[in-house]
Order: C-alpha cells, then sequence, then structure tokens
C-alpha cells in the first residue's frame, strides 16, 4: 500500500529540505505532500480537515509552527503560545480523526528546563520551566509530548516527535532583525563585507550551540517517518564534540567572506540561553553510523 506523507510547514527551511532528500532518492511506495499556509491556515479546525480531506494521508510530519529568533520571541511570547498551541492542536486531533498511521512532529531544544545537568536528554523535558525568553514557543511545544501520550493513552495513536538542536541550511530565515543564528551572521558578514563597515555581532558571543545541518535533518526525519515506533521523542543532533559558541560561529561565517573587518560584539543584547548541549546517544542507538556533513563547508 503507498504511503501518502503529508507534511505541514512543507515550504519552510525543513520541509523544502526533506523535499529535496525525497526528490533525490524517491520511493516509489511513497507519495509526499509540501503543503504550506497558502494550502490551508492550520490555526483553523474546519481549513485543517480540508486539508487531509484533500489528500487523504496515511502519515503526517508536522512541521508547521510560528517560528522566529531570539528577539522577536521575546517581545511577541503570547502570539507563539497562542497561534502554536492552535495549529499543533489542530493537525493532531484532525490526524487522529481521520486514522493516520503516524505522526511525526517537530519540537526544538528550547523546550528543555534552564536549569538542568547537561547534556540533555529526552527524558529531561518536563523537569523545569524553559528560558524565560521564548517560554511560550517552548511550551507550546513541549505540550506536544504531553498530547502524543495522552492520544496514544486513551486512542492508541501512534503520534511521537523529533527534537532537533539548531537548524541551519538552504531557505532559512536571514533577516537581520529576526533571523537564526547562523543566516542572521551570514547576512550582517555579507553586509558589513559589502560596504566596508564593523560586522556587529548581538552578545557576547559566549553561547553554545549544536548546529545542524537542514539536509542531515531531513534524512533523519525520513528515517523516523520510516522506522522509528516509540512515542518517546527523540533528539536529532550533531554529536557533543561539535558544540562551538556563536564567536566561534561567527568566524566560519567570515572565514567563508574571507572578512578581514572589525567585529563588535553588542553586549547589550541577550545571549539567550547559554548553552543547551544535548545528547543524541538515542539516536546514535539506532543509526550509529549516520555522518553528518562538514559544517565549515555547508557555510
Amino acid at each position: 500500500m503507498t504511503k501518502v506523507i503529508l507534511v505541514t510547514g512543507g515550504t519552510g527551511m525543513v520541509g523544502q529540505a526533506v523535499k529535496t532528500i525525497v526528490d533525490r532518492d524517491p520511493n516509489p511506495d511513497e507519495t509526499w505532500i509540501f503543503a504550506s499556509s497558502k494550502d490551508a491556515d492550520l490555526t483553523d479546525r474546519e481549513q485543517t480537515r480540508k486539508l487531509f480531506a484533500l489528500y487523504k494521508p496515511t502519515h503526517v510530519l508536522h512541521l508547521a509552527a510560528l517560528v522566529g529568533g531570539l528577539f522577536r520571541n521575546l517581545s511577541n511570547n503570547l502570539d507563539f503560545l497562542r497561534t502554536n498551541i492552535f495549529i499543533n492542536d489542530n493537525v493532531l486531533q484532525t490526524s487522529s480523526e481521520n486514522g493516520i498511521e503516524k505522526v511525526v512532529s517537530c519540537l526544538s531544544t528550547c523546550i528543555f528546563p534552564d536549569e538542568t545537568t547537561y547534556p540533555i536528554d529526552e527524558t529531561m523535558i518536563h523537569n523545569g520551566p524553559p528560558h524565560h525568553s521564548n517560554f511560550g514557543y517552548s511550551y507550546a511545544k513541549r505540550l506536544i509530548d504531553v498530547q502524543n501520550h495522552a492520544y496514544h493513552l486513551q486512542l492508541k495513536c501512534n503520534f511521537t516527535a523529533v527534537i532537533p538542536t539548531n537548524v541551519f541550511g538552504p531557505n532559512d530565515n536571514f533577516g537581520l532583525e529576526d533571523g537564526h543564528v547562523l543566516p542572521g551572521l551570514i547576512h550582517k558578514t555579507y553586509v558589513a563585507d559589502r560596504d566596508g563597515t564593523p560586522l556587529v555581532v548581538w552578545g557576547t558571543g559566549s553561547a553554545l550551540r549544536q548546529f545542524i545541518y537542514s539536509h542531515d535533518l531531513a534524512r533523519l526525519m525520513i528515517w523516523v517517518v520510516r522506522h522509528y515506533d516509540e512515542i518517546e521523542p527523540i533528539i536529532l543532533s550533531v554529536d557533543e564534540k561539535d558544540e562551538i559558541s556563536i564567536k566561534e560561529a561567527a568566524e566560519l561565517v567570515m572565514d567563508a567572506f574571507d572578512f578581514k573587518g572589525d567585529v563588535i560584539y553588542d553586549t547589550t543584547r541577550s545571549d539567550g540561553q547559554y548553552k543547551k548541549t544535548a545528547s543524541n546517544a538515542k539516536l546514535r542507538k539506532y543509526v550509529p553510523d549516520f555522518k553528518f556533513t562538514d559544517r565549515k563547508s555547508v557555510v
């Protein structure tokens, strides 16, 4: 029987990365549908139901979300909380109503407690409040894990989730004000190099992050859709040794541009959470030989 896999948020960075990998190595027993907000407003239950009725999926890869960088989150926590709760509830409830065989939702390492021990793993999600800077988004995403277990216990639904670390790649948000870390640095360095001005990096540069290339994440997500059968979530991350500081990330970008100008660290800007070091031990048990793409070559 052919699987019909509906990807919500299918035109975003991760959705397009999945499409790239699927198109590169298609499976004849799978049909992938990449839906965008133009196809349905997933905050609306009836539009969500119509989308499912149109494509009749057997599986759902749920990537749709209201997302933004640190500084957009800081000033819009309520919007991130409410919008994402509506989206997630509609997708999971409609999946339940339609007997979807498996739903894989995408979470984020920001859901983990701010005060915790490291490395964080899948058992620690609910051990304390998330960082205050993006608590709205974090709690909405954390609630997916609660819903997955509730749907499984009461209705036997096969709903699970993946937890990627900081994703970067083609089709990312390169905005100077609300972009993600690496694409924001790429845009800023491009402008500074073009205009002969200093490169201004927000924060002290000391915060630590594990960056995963979107095409690597896509390969792992496809594996989860096909082969991962736990309700418990799974962290999709590079190894702990590959964690770098924002300063090191900026240097990677500067090297790529051969940027020789001045660099200013704007310490009036928040660093956000200092570190979110995640263990990929569970992932490595399943796919011990997975090879991540070299970060420097990708940048």
